[in-house]
């Protein structure tokens, strides 16, 4: 089964390397970052959301109209708006777009940023509201008939969206998280689960975990399982080193600096991350920067794990075959973005993303010569 590729758009050039340039909200390079990533051959964006940054739906309304193909993965944090308002939202968002619009739901694991936007649930309050929210979601998206609702966190009657989304049977939804509650909750919907990227053995642990939270669900359809990490590319493994310690620096240097995470979605490295995922890349980073093939664990650590902060470092084929073991053991989307985010993204395009994928085909041709020839055997 071919894989597919998530890149990650802002709407202001700015990085964990790079000080933030322009204003918040730039057009010209928040289109030129998704036409980028259109020429590069990725399959979808994700646009991030936080209490302080721009809202996400209309930052994906304006990449879809500034591009062609590229899909949407907008990232949505259940209960602030409500589930039936979401639905008709992102369906319209799908009519515009021609049916290319998936959603990336967080329920949120951390109490200081939910409360900057007056959320005072608890972590697992949070994760049963996202439960009940996201049935409200999916029947507005595919019941013809009006429908009535009484659940736990939301209540209504005789509903019926009169706007439907392009894609049949609905948007597909992805989950993020790492906890009991979000492998409980994701488990039961999601058609694709976000992990972070972890060494080959605790991610097969997840996905093991993912898919048996499924099952107990009662689903026949696993979810899909995305990873994701910051590859940092050079012409050799030598220079992508090279490169790599560079930018480890730079981290380093702007994390003495005071006041330099404001305003960004970085816990800070002195900083306890009160969400599992964090929790579980700083664990990871505590046992050696560098795992399996190209895994390195340094940028989480100097960073406290803020965000998807694990690299892959090594020239394009090392790179392209660490993601391949990913793909062995059940990984079938990877999320990848760069500290010089762009120019990354195109590079990613250029040396990247045809070596995955032209194994994956390969792989996927082999397997599907095999089945018939074992068939026939006696």
């Amino acid at each position: 089964m071919p894989v597919e590729f998530v890149g990650m758009i802002s709407t202001h050039d700015v990085s964990e390397t790079r000080p933030a340039t322009g204003p918040v909200v730039d057009p010209g390079y928040t289109r030129r970052f998704a036409q980028a990533h259109e020429e590069a051959g990725f399959d979808r964006i994700l646009i991030a959301q936080s209490s302080g940054s721009p809202d996400p739906n209309q930052v994906a309304a304006f990449a879809a109209a500034h591009t062609e193909r590229l899909g949407l993965l907008v990232a949505h944090r259940p209960g602030f708006l409500a589930p039936t308002v979401a639905a008709r939202t992102f369906a319209t968002l799908d009519q515009f777009s021609g049916g290319r619009v998936a959603v990336h739901v967080i329920t949120g694991g951390n109490d200081a940023e939910q409360r900057r936007d007056g959320d005072y649930l608890t972590k697992d309050e949070r994760y049963a509201r996202t439960d009940d929210y996201l049935t409200v979601v999916k029947k507005a998206w595919t019941e013809d008939a009006p429908f009535d609702h009484d659940g736990p966190y939301y209540r209504l009657a005789d509903f019926r969206s009169d706007v439907r989304p392009v894609q049949e049977p609905r948007i597909p939804l992805y989950f993020g998280g790492s906890s009991e509650a979000a492998y409980r909750v994701g488990g039961k919907h999601a058609d694709t689960f976000a992990l972070w990227g972890e060494p080959l053995a605790e991610t097969a642990e997840q996905i093991a975990r993912v898919r048996a939270a499924a099952e107990a669900a009662g689903r026949t359809d696993l979810p899909g399982i995305s990873v994701s990490f910051r590859p940092i590319l050079g012409r050799t493994d030598e220079a992508a080193w090279e490169r790599a310690r560079g930018i480890l620096g730079t981290i380093e240097q702007r994390g003495s600096t005071p006041g330099w995470r404001r305003g960004t979605a970085l816990n800070g490295a002195d900083a306890t991350p009160q969400n599992v995922g964090s929790q579980r890349l700083l664990a990871a980073a505590a046992k050696g920067d560098l795992h399996d093939r190209a895994l390195w664990t340094a940028t989480a650590k100097a960073t406290g794990a803020g965000g998807n902060s694990t690299a892959l470092v090594g020239s394009p084929e090392t790179v392209a075959r660490a993601l391949l073991d990913y793909v062995e053991i059940g990984v079938t989307t990877l999320l990848i973005r760069g500290y010089d985010p762009l120019d990354d993204a195109l590079d990613y395009g250029r040396e990247l993303l045809p070596l995955v994928r032209q194994e994956v085909a390969h792989r996927d041709a082999a397997a599907a010569t095999a089945v018939p020839a074992a068939a026939g055997v006696r």
